[in-house]
């Protein structure tokens, strides 16, 4: 029987935003894989296994010493490579005596782990996720560390918005999101879920970013890069402006960023950003979008959050696989589609025989 957890590990996951890194040890636990990280002198991250090597210890709770890894229990140090350069009371060391060093590439403000086979582990892989350097789009966002739920129900979540009409009524929900119709477009590792509302009333959200009467016409575009990133093209504009034909210059354009990291199987990390390319200078328009996302269990992202958490407690309680699903949900099966191939590729690639048993 397959032991396989519902994640892929030959993938970049994003661990931790790059000013969250400093030159001390920070604990995560990404895809059931136990991580330390920390910054080198150089300025490069370093991403161990939390485990010491000889009594597993977590070395997470030991400290940084230069450049290396002192564990709190007996003293043994290791080096950025995961190599033990020193134990006590003997001069000689064991020649196993490592711990697994994870590849980390630091891009777009996030720091990225590798927890599969890292001879695969190719930076160009990193998925794109520009929108979020701070340079043409801005805004603040923040991180949502355990949340308690399969990262699988977040892609769910962001890869149909209908639920906004629902969750989200009073700040960006709208019938119109139920009434109008949708595409999904898909690759190999991508899908994109395109919706147009035409000449409708604003939402309260998007009115007062606006901050013109009248009808708008409305877009949502959703991008799913597997296995976890998700970019959301979200505006609106005054209807007949051209918006759809591609002139966005008389509305306000913002996208909601997701890179959602499996902690376990029914825990994630989910790393949030909401950024607009308009009134870029303006820091209290940021403070207010960032609050509005996230305020004391009152912002747009704690509502999906509940809802989140809930779920996932009804799933331990009443397991059945699959869902129902509804044509709304297109968008998401062809996300799930996607992660299942990457695990069935890895599966595939854990049995097969080596060229020497050949």
């Amino acid at each position: 029987m397959s032991d396989q957890k519902p994640f892929p590990l030959n993938a970049w996951y994003a661990a931790a935003w790059s000013h969250e890194v400093a030159r001390a040890l920070t604990a995560r636990t990404i895809c059931n894989k136990d991580v330390v990280l920390y910054r080198r002198a150089d300025g490069r991250v370093a991403a161990l296994e939390d485990a010491c090597w000889h009594r597993l210890l977590p070395l997470s709770m030991g400290r940084l010493q230069d450049d290396e890894v002192v564990c709190g229990y007996h003293g043994l140090v290791f080096n950025a490579a995961g190599r033990c350069t020193f134990m006590p009371a003997q001069k000689t060391i064991n020649p196993s005596a490592c711990v697994h060093a994870y590849p980390a590439v630091e891009r777009h403000r996030l720091v990225w782990i590798w927890p599969g086979d890292s001879a695969l582990a190719d930076p160009a892989l990193v998925p794109d996720f520009h929108w979020n350097d701070g340079t043409e789009w801005v805004g603040e966002g923040g991180t949502f560390y355990g949340l308690k739920c399969d990262y699988r129900l977040v892609i769910d979540n962001l890869m149909d918005l209908t639920h906004e009409t629902y969750v989200h009524a009073g700040s960006i929900g709208h019938d119109a999101i139920l009434e109008s119709p949708f595409d999904v477009t898909h690759t190999d590792r991508t899908a994109t879920v395109t919706r147009w509302m035409i000449g409708i009333e604003p939402p309260p959200f998007w009115a007062k970013l606006l901050g013109r009467p009248g009808p708008v016409d409305r877009w949502q575009i959703i991008y799913f890069q597997a296995p976890s990133v998700i970019v959301g093209d979200v505006g609106v504009t005054l209807t007949g402006t051209g918006a759809r034909e591609g002139d966005r210059s008389q509305g306000v354009n913002g996208a909601f960023l997701a890179a959602i990291t499996p902690a376990t199987e029914t825990s994630c990390h989910y790393h949030w950003n909401f950024v607009r390319n308009f009134r870029r200078d303006d820091a209290e328009l940021t403070r207010a979008i960032q609050t509005g996302h996230v305020n004391d269990g009152k912002g747009v992202y704690d509502q999906d959050h509940v809802v989140l958490e809930a779920q996932q407690k009804a799933i331990d309680r009443n397991p059945r696989m699959p869902f129902y699903n509804l044509n709304i949900d297109a968008g998401a099966l062809w996300a799930r589609r996607m992660i299942d191939r990457m695990l069935a590729a890895e599966q595939t690639q854990m049995h097969r025989p080596s060229e020497a048993a050949e």
